[in-house]
């Protein structure tokens, strides 16, 4: 199958590139990565009047209407910058709406949320119990007709700077939290990434605002497109850490040759290229398959995410070794990319996870690994 980007797409890759380029230069990004709230504000508005807010979200309640191919595009120059910013726990948050909402709940919560005038954020994992993925400890206690939530939600992103929760209880519904309801409480947390902040969210007798009729395997959907958008961005990491190795080998010199004329380095160059193409091939391949073929999304979503999570990390640990003694040090860019990489590959199922489905899928003679 011949792919290439169509012209609309081209110029979003295009428009991103020089923005983000522009607005998160090294400086900027180790500003806001060592402030306290860990978000550019400014920045955020700026990408909400590029539409980029809503990209993937359906035009009617406010949003661009583009597909998953669009999103990648943005995501993968999102990674190529590792861009501090809550776009992506966003975009999760308005995939779940559009899938799972009811009208009403789109037209309070999403199209907001779409325009970039609300930032939500999901709130899945149950502290104290392990993270599997699809499975939540928090219960839905009822009070009357009402619902209550007790507990305490981890691994929250960006929740100091959302507007609600997309809180997720046992029975697989989903409740829209507001982030300054009474009993909530946002407690950061210490993350190897500091250009994407993570918290803990604790819930004392929380009384939604509302419950998204949607339940379990509605989500499936949201959870694949969500982990192709990470697998984007963790293509982007290694695309920009291969370009600053490739860059510092031409440049740097010893024994009166670049290094990179040198086989040790070279080769390890070459592998990083192997693992950044590869990756970008996966993506674009699952990427398609959310638009034009959906039912072959859960293996191509599995493969992409599978193997991004290994090159989003592995290269720019390459890169690294490729600097040498520069590359160690904080005042260098590449522990940034390292450690984003890092963050991503353990988000939505770490690779190991993922080839797991693939395999069972495999060996099943299935299309698609089991639902979670």
């Amino acid at each position: 199958m011949y792919f290439d980007l169509t012209d609309e797409q081209q110029a979003i890759k295009s428009t991103a590139h020089d923005f983000l380029g522009a607005r998160f230069k090294s400086e900027r990004l180790r500003e806001i990565a060592a402030g306290e709230s860990g978000f550019d504000e400014s920045g955020w508005k700026e990408m909400a009047e590029l539409g980029w807010a809503g990209l993937a979200l359906p035009e009617e309640w406010g949003g661009q209407g583009l597909g998953i191919v669009d999103l990648a595009v943005l995501f993968e120059e999102m990674g190529h910058v590792c861009a501090p910013s809550p776009l992506l726990s966003n975009t999760i948050a308005g995939l779940a709406i559009a899938a799972a909402g009811s009208d009403e709940q789109k037209e309070r919560w999403l199209r907001p949320l779409a325009e970039g005038e609300l930032r939500g954020t999901p709130a899945l994992f149950d502290a104290g119990h392990p993270v599997e993925i699809g499975k939540f400890a928090m219960t839905a206690e009822s009070d009357g007709d009402a619902v209550v939530l007790n507990g305490e939600k981890t691994l929250v992103m960006d929740a100091a700077s959302a507007g609600f929760f997309l809180v997720a209880t046992a029975d697989g519904h989903r409740h829209i939290v507001e982030s300054g309801a009474g009993g909530v409480t946002v407690i950061p947390e210490e993350s190897i990434d500091p250009t994407r902040r993570l918290s803990s969210v604790r819930f004392e007798g929380v009384r939604p605002e509302a419950t998204l009729p949607g339940a379990g395997e509605d989500y499936i959907p949201v959870f694949l497109r969500a982990c192709v958008a990470l697998a984007a961005e963790s293509t982007g990491l290694a695309q920009r850490a291969l370009e600053m190795s490739v860059a510092y080998a031409k440049d740097r010199q010893q024994f009166g040759r670049p290094i990179g004329a040198y086989q040790a380095v070279s080769h390890r160059c070459a592998q990083m290229l192997l693992e950044t193409e590869n990756s970008r091939s996966a993506v674009y391949g699952a990427a398609w398959a959310a638009d034009a073929e959906p039912e072959s999304l859960p293996l191509a979503a599995a493969m992409a995410k599978a193997y991004a999570s290994d090159a989003g990390w592995r290269v720019p640990d390459a890169a690294i070794q490729v600097h040498g003694g520069i590359g160690f040090t904080w005042e260098h860019d590449l522990h940034f990319f390292l450690k984003r990489g890092r963050a991503n590959a353990a988000s939505l199922g770490d690779a190991k996870w993922h080839r797991e489905r693939v395999a069972d899928a495999v060996l099943a003679g299935e299309t698609a690994p089991a639902s979670s």
